[in-house]
């Protein structure tokens, strides 16, 4: 209160200067928002490999969160995925405790495997596909389990050895913070791709870019304000990626 009672206090050109400065910047900073909207978009277009988040990206739900509910452990494994997404412990951390809790047994996998088939994220088939048919190469790349992979990438008839995944080994990349960035710069350096993006819901896929060459935040199953917040790309349905291919 006492800041704002001292700026009315400025001389009249003062407060002209101040007012159109901050005009000035805030256009700056608007048009520097759109450049990087554009640039996101021309590499969108220019891509040769798109990898794909899978939990709250391609499916509708957290795998995760989904089996724990199935063991009755819910609850308390959602709470652990919500800070995870958002930045707040380390992908691993959250991990490994949810992992502690749930405790699940192969029994008890195969059955919520039998009665809980993935769900699709609407449009992401299409998407797919209109990436497949200009041949570009399409990856899941989750800190999800193997077993729960899988059945989407079967569904989105995506080779399972494009599929990277925590399964239940801790030396597995994507079992870690920056594991998605690492599995990035081992796609550009095995396979030789000039451009991949990155598209995905939570905190740890904005540490995908570098080296991804863009990223582009998915908000259509839920959204992430710290995602929202810091992608040039932000998106809540798949048909707007279609549309700009």
């Amino acid at each position: 209160m006492s800041s704002f009672l001292f700026n009315c206090c400025l001389p009249i050109h003062l407060l002209l200067i101040t007012f159109f400065l901050c005009l000035f910047m805030g256009t700056a900073n608007s048009e520097n928002r759109m450049a990087n909207l554009d640039e996101v978009k021309m590499v969108w277009r220019l891509a040769d490999a798109v990898c794909f988040d899978v939990d709250s990206t391609v499916i509708t739900e957290e795998g995760i969160d989904e089996l724990a509910k199935f063991c009755g452990k819910g609850d308390q494994v959602a709470l652990l995925t919500k800070q995870a997404m958002q930045g707040n412990m380390t992908f691993q951390q959250s991990l490994a405790v949810r992992l502690n809790i749930i405790k699940p047994s192969i029994k008890q996998i195969t059955e919520f495997l039998r009665t809980h088939p993935p769900k699709l994220t609407q449009g992401i088939k299409s998407l797919v596909q209109a990436l497949q048919n200009q041949k570009k190469n399409v990856y899941l790349v989750s800190g999800g389990f193997h077993c729960l992979i899988a059945p989407v990438a079967a569904q989105l008839n995506i080779p399972l050895k494009t599929c990277e995944y925590a399964g239940f080994d801790e030396n597995e990349p994507t079992s870690q913070t920056g594991g998605k960035a690492e599995v990035i710069r081992r796609l550009k350096e095995e396979k030789g791709y000039k451009t991949v993006v990155h598209i995905g819901d939570g905190a740890t896929d904005l540490e995908a870019c570098p080296p991804a060459a863009a990223f582009i935040g998915y908000g259509g199953n839920v959204v992430r304000d710290s995602v929202k917040q810091r992608a040039p790309w932000f998106i809540m349905d798949f048909k707007d990626l279609e549309a700009a291919l």
